[in-house]
């Protein structure tokens, strides 16, 4: 029985490939060369338009399109926003939009390159197994909120983002003991060709980041979706139970995702 022969790809697509991942790399040593000399000297703005510029470029090299809605509904003043979790790309489309600190967890540290550029980056990391490390995050999130604003991703890990898993709670105490408002954020991805929902950037599994980038640069056609809900009733007073937090922000997230625009 003859076998057919396996097409290779053209050379031109081998290049464009190669291509791809240098300009990420050369993108990423640009990053480690401005946290490490411009970073100690620059103040909370212009770090700010760093992040935001190099977060831009990097969705620009993905093929990653950003696209938002209801962005003005977000204050001046610090505020918790708390969000679905898909890839991590999240992060670097929040801080094309614009720039916040983020609570990660402590996996996150260890990752060669990416995890130190996380610490300069004032990244708070979290033990998910460990509920009193939650607690002392919350507090030390807590004085964060008091001068910038902060993202979470409750579900505690990502998904390919059809659905929400449930949140937990304890992160949302730091909004209770600032005192500031909890804002939500629906992510998707979707095929910049067809409009429909894609899992090409989802990051889950045993997937490995490496593998995920190259996954990305493959298709380089998608669009993230920034979707901004606004606190229970639409107004910014943050009620004082942590758990009714979480549960409203889930349900939020979860009924834009599925079509009921009532929490717009």
């Amino acid at each position: 029985m003859s076998q057919i022969p396996l097409q290779k790809p053209p050379p031109s697509q081998h290049r464009a490939a190669l291509w791809s991942w240098v300009r990420v790399w050369v993108h990423v040593v640009a990053g480690l060369l401005t946290l490490s000399f411009r970073f100690p000297f620059a103040n909370q703005e212009a770090k700010n338009q760093h992040i935001q510029n190099w977060s831009k470029k990097l969705l620009s090299i993905f093929g990653i399109e950003l696209r938002l809605k209801n962005p003005e509904i977000l204050p001046a003043t610090p505020y918790l926003l708390a969000s679905n979790h898909i890839s991590w790309m999240d992060i670097h489309a929040i801080n094309a939009f614009k720039p916040v600190r983020f609570v990660a967890k402590s996996d996150v540290e260890g990752w060669p390159i990416f995890g130190w550029m996380a610490k300069q980056l004032g990244t708070v990391f979290i033990k998910r197994d460990n509920s009193r490390h939650g607690k002392q995050v919350a507090n030390e999130v807590a004085r964060v909120l008091e001068t910038q604003s902060v993202c979470i991703f409750p579900e505690g890990t990502s998904t390919i983002g059809e659905s929400v898993l449930p949140f937990k709670p304890n992160l949302f105490e730091s909004a209770v003991i600032a005192g500031v408002p909890v804002y939500s954020l629906a992510i998707s991805y979707k095929s910049s060709l067809t409009g429909k929902n894609s899992d090409v950037v989802a990051f889950v599994g045993e997937m490995g980041l490496l593998e995920s980038m190259a996954q990305i640069l493959r298709d380089r056609q998608q669009v993230v979706e920034l979707v901004f809900l606004a606190p229970s009733g639409a107004a910014p007073e943050a009620p004082k139970d942590r758990k009714w937090l979480a549960l409203h922000s889930q349900e939020a997230i979860s009924s834009y995702l599925k079509g009921d625009q009532c929490f717009m």
